[in-house]
């Protein structure tokens, strides 16, 4: 019995999420330009330039990491991710609260953070979702982005936390800020002892 394969229609094929963006000058510019952001940002937190770090984050920024629930095939777009404002998360932040953690931090008596951790942030498929008004006048952009945070403390105690980030930045006078960042933990139960670090 032969199988009978149907070819698909030419238009079938999986078109990117941002597929509608123009693939011009500008939007390489722009990718770029966002790409060395991230770079640098990822450079303030490993260098615990912390205060620094606090800059490049808008006054209103929206910090959130949920918690990953385990869900039975088909809810997961409904019921994986805690939601914001409602239940409990991991991080439900705004800049006080980040700056507070950060200057926690930087009394050198934290308790989990006594002495500091070596931490090293790798940041890749960066992926520009929207852009507000336009790719020529860009003053806000949705970035996707994957992570990968490699912690050492102490001596023998290490973790890895790997995940996404779901990012809206503005650009202001002194260049872009986040003023939000989702962040999907690939994790159910948080397999480290604390989680002090910041994505």
């Amino acid at each position: 019995m032969n199988a009978i394969v149907q070819d698909k229609p030419k238009d079938a094929t999986p078109r990117a999420e941002n597929a509608s963006i123009e693939r011009s000058a500008a939007y390489y510019r722009l990718k770029a330009d966002i790409e060395d952001f991230y770079y640098h940002e990822a450079d303030l937190l490993d260098d615990r330039r912390f205060r620094d770090w606090l800059d490049i984050l808008a006054d209103d920024i929206s910090y959130f990491m949920p918690i990953r629930r385990n869900v039975k095939f088909g809810q997961h777009a409904a019921r994986e991710n805690t939601r914001q404002g409602e239940g409990i998360s991991w991080f439900d932040e705004d800049k006080w609260t980040l700056t507070k953690r950060v200057e926690q931090i930087l009394t050198g008596v934290h308790y989990a953070e006594e002495p500091l951790s070596r931490i090293s942030h790798m940041v890749s498929n960066v992926q520009i979702r929207a852009v507000r008004p336009d790719l020529e006048r860009a003053d806000e952009i949705d970035v996707t982005s994957r992570f990968l945070v490699y912690q050492n403390r102490v001596e023998y105690e290490t973790y890895t936390f790997v995940g996404r980030r779901n990012d809206t930045l503005r650009r202001t006078g002194s260049g872009w800020k986040v003023a939000k960042r989702e962040i999907l933990l690939e994790q159910n139960i948080l397999l480290a002892k604390n989680m002090t670090m910041f994505f």
